[in-house]
């Protein structure tokens, strides 16, 4: 079963959502493999009791300044807004996921939230393991027909799609650059959409931009991350987009370094980081609005459990970051076009590497 999320629920359930500067989340940490912080509720309970709702987050830690942070600032909404009571699970190594999932199995959560693809195999068992306790997985599926478990996906190649154009439009030098963090159908819908992106601007200009591409295999790794943006600006590549979590903020400081053009994923990052004065703008995929909408869905039974929601530029889902001083006026109100046009389904972006293919001989 694939349910999507209509954007009046999506856009309702959080109000405006913008996505603003995000400090760096705090928090005391326990010892032990996966090192768990707990934050007490501040708000008022709601009736019937308080909820408990924690999450564990996969390699890339709670302070990646990518999705693990957006999760993280959607399960304090929920702190602040509903009075439940919320705690995050951090994963130092891929073999910490099962474990880390029992833990919060047995410190009474209500709800446990997986945050990211490469937690899906474990969050799956989990949720079979724990037939009365409550699931949900960012970036993955639900693909064991568990009744309670939810896997909440985002059109990736969308916001992807958008930043490419505007990447191929701001190039002087006609070369740009991904930087991927682990090799996945996931983190290659990044690429696919960012590819597509620049192949769609080259046909509107008539521009001859060409894309280089390298994965670091890792999403916390920011010295790999700086290293392949780094060799990338030396071979003539003049704007830079990551898809790779804490690893992207290396890409980050090398773009700044270099005084290239960078490109942030998932949140503001030229709003995070203020001292990188490269970055123009930011693939937005509001991972702390999907919490806080599919939570309270979960727990007041709107949503039911047993399949996907997937989540797209149609429901305000997906886009590209307020911040866009730097971008002249012309590029960022063309973007802006072009997403409502990908929201209309005017322009179908590719997903998978056959897609791709097939758009980009459609452009010729």
């Amino acid at each position: 079963m694939n349910t999507n999320m209509t954007r009046r629920a999506f856009a309702t359930t959080l109000g405006t959502g913008a996505l603003a500067a995000l400090a760096a989340c705090g928090g005391s940490q326990t010892s032990g493999s996966g090192a768990a912080t707990t934050s007490a509720a501040t708000g008022t309970a709601p009736a019937g009791g308080s909820v408990s709702v924690e999450m564990v987050t996969d390699t890339g830690g709670v302070n990646d300044q990518s999705f693990n942070q957006l999760a993280w600032q959607g399960m304090k909404k929920l702190e602040s807004e509903n009075g439940w009571k919320v705690s995050y699970i951090e994963s130092k190594q891929d073999s910490d996921y099962a474990t880390n999932l029992d833990k919060a199995v047995d410190d009474g959560s209500a709800l446990v939230w997986g945050i990211g693809f490469a937690m899906g195999e474990a969050v799956n068992t989990a949720a079979k393991q724990n037939p009365d306790v409550k699931f949900a997985l960012i970036d993955s599926t639900n693909d064991s027909e568990a009744s309670n478990l939810t896997g909440v996906l985002f059109k990736a190649a969308q916001p992807s799609f958008l930043v490419g154009y505007i990447a191929a439009r701001m190039s002087q030098s006609g070369k740009v650059g991904f930087v991927g963090g682990m090799t996945s159908p996931t983190i290659q819908e990044f690429e696919y959409g960012y590819y597509a992106g620049i192949e769609y601007a080259n046909k509107e200009k008539g521009t001859t931009v060409t894309y280089k591409g390298q994965y670091a295999e890792s999403f916390g790794d920011a010295g790999k991350g700086k290293a392949i943006a780094q060799s990338m600006i030396s071979d003539g590549c003049d704007v830079l987009y990551h898809a790779a979590g804490g690893t992207g903020v290396g890409m980050l400081e090398a773009c700044n370094d270099a005084n290239v053009y960078a490109i942030g994923v998932d949140q503001d990052q030229a709003a995070l980081f203020p001292d990188y004065k490269t970055i123009i703008t930011s693939a937005l995929k509001k991972v702390d609005e999907a919490v806080v909408s599919v939570s309270n869905g979960i727990m007041d039974g709107s949503i039911k459990g047993g399949g996907n929601i997937t989540l797209s530029a149609a429901e305000d889902a997906v886009g590209i970051a307020p911040t866009h001083d730097k971008l002249p006026d012309d590029v960022y109100n063309d973007t802006l076009a072009l997403l409502e046009k990908i929201k209309k389904g005017e322009v179908e972006v590719p997903e998978t590497e056959e897609q791709l293919k097939k758009f980009v001989e459609g452009l010729k």
